[in-house]
C-alpha cells in the first residue's frame, strides 16, 4: 500500500475542514455526524482520527476557517471604498441581509449560522467564534471612523460596530428561522433591517 505523502495528508485535512465548515453552518455541529461528514469529504470514517483528535476540535478549525473567508471577503469590500452602490458599510449591509446570502448557510457568513452552536460546544469553538465576531468588530469600527474622521471617537467607532454586527447576526438568525412557514416574514425581516442597519 503507497505512503500518503505530507502533501496530500494536508489537502485531505483541507477537504475535511471545508466539508465541515459547509455542513456545520447549514446543519449544525450536533446533527452532523463524523461519518456523513467523512463521506462529503471524500474519505472514510476510519480516517477522521489521523488528522483531529475530536470533532470539538475539528468544529473549531472550521469555524475558524469559515470566518478567516467570511472576513477576507469583507476587508476586500471595506478597501474598495464607495462605488455607485454606494459606500462599503451599505454594500456589506445590502450583501449580508439578502435573499441569496439566507438561502445559502452553507457558504455564508458563519456569524449567524453557527451562532447557538458556538454557545453550546466548548471553549475551544467558542474561542475561535470569539475572534471571529471581533474581525467583524475591528472591521466595522475601522470603516466606521474612516466615514466620521474626526466626528466620532474610537469608543463610538467600536458601539457603532457592535450594534451594526449585532443587527446583521440577529436579522439573519430570524429570517433564516422562519423563511419555510413565512417567507414573507422572513422577507420582510431582512427589508426592513437592510434600510435601518446603519441608522
Amino acid at each position: 500500500m503507497p505512503r500518503i505523502t505530507r502533501e496530500d495528508k494536508a489537502r485531505n485535512r483541507q477537504n475535511i475542514v471545508e466539508a465541515a465548515g459547509r455542513m456545520f453552518r447549514s446543519q449544525g455541529v450536533d446533527s452532523v455526524g463524523i461519518a456523513e461528514l467523512m463521506k462529503e469529504a471524500g474519505m472514510t470514517h476510519g480516517g477522521f482520527y489521523n488528522h483531529f483528535a475530536s470533532k470539538g476540535d475539528l468544529a473549531a478549525e472550521a469555524c475558524g476557517a469559515s470566518f478567516e473567508a467570511s472576513l477576507g471577503a469583507l476587508d476586500q469590500a471595506l478597501e474598495e471604498g464607495a462605488d455607485l452602490t454606494g459606500p462599503p458599510l451599505k454594500r456589506v449591509v445590502d450583501n449580508y441581509l439578502s435573499a441569496a446570502h439566507r438561502d445559502a448557510p452553507d457558504g455564508g457568513c458563519p456569524s449567524a449560522s453557527l451562532v447557538t452552536d458556538a454557545g453550546r460546544h466548548s471553549d475551544t469553538v467558542q474561542r475561535a467564534y470569539a475572534s471571529g465576531v471581533e474581525g467583524y468588530l475591528t472591521g466595522f469600527a475601522q470603516e466606521f471612523a474612516r466615514e466620521h474622521e474626526g466626528e466620532i471617537t474610537s469608543q463610538e467607532a467600536r458601539d457603532r460596530a457592535v450594534l451594526l454586527f449585532s443587527r446583521l447576526v440577529g436579522a439573519m438568525a430570524l429570517a433564516r428561522a422562519v423563511s419555510h412557514v413565512q417567507p414573507e416574514l422572513s422577507d420582510e425581516i431582512l427589508r426592513t433591517c437592510r434600510a435601518h442597519a446603519l441608522d
